[in-house]
């Protein structure tokens, strides 16, 4: 099983490193964030009179990217909770309880817990 997890991480390294291959170069100025600076310069000077919020970058957040930003807060919190449940498990398997207590009672010979049944 760890040999299959080490397989994973090293395919997921490597295709990051050569999906970032296609990622254009930092400062070029073709990339594609770069090629309509419209967008930008709308929001430096529309930011305070568009939201009434003095700080910038809370009006690009909040108002501009509302969605984005609430999309992102909820993929972290979806994430904290899953590490939460996963760690909890772990500490309750370790004590004996767990969410998930083995089944009681022995097994058969054979394994089936059916001892006796021919």
């Amino acid at each position: 099983m760890r040999l299959l997890g080490l397989l994973m991480v090293t395919l997921l390294a490597g295709f990051t490193v050569w999906a970032a291959q296609d990622l254009p170069a930092r400062g070029d100025p073709g990339a594609p964030a770069s090629v309509n600076p419209q967008v930008s310069v709308y929001y430096i000077e529309n930011a305070y009179t568009d939201s009434a919020t003095p700080n910038m970058v809370t009006a690009v957040l909040a108002d501009y990217r509302g969605f984005d930003t609430f999309g992102e807060a909820v993929v972290v919190v979806t994430a904290a909770l899953s590490c939460l449940l996963i760690l909890l498990r772990r500490r309750e398997d370790e004590e004996g309880g767990g969410l998930f207590p083995p089944p009681t009672g022995g097994a058969g010979k054979d394994g089936s817990g059916r001892e006796g049944m021919a």
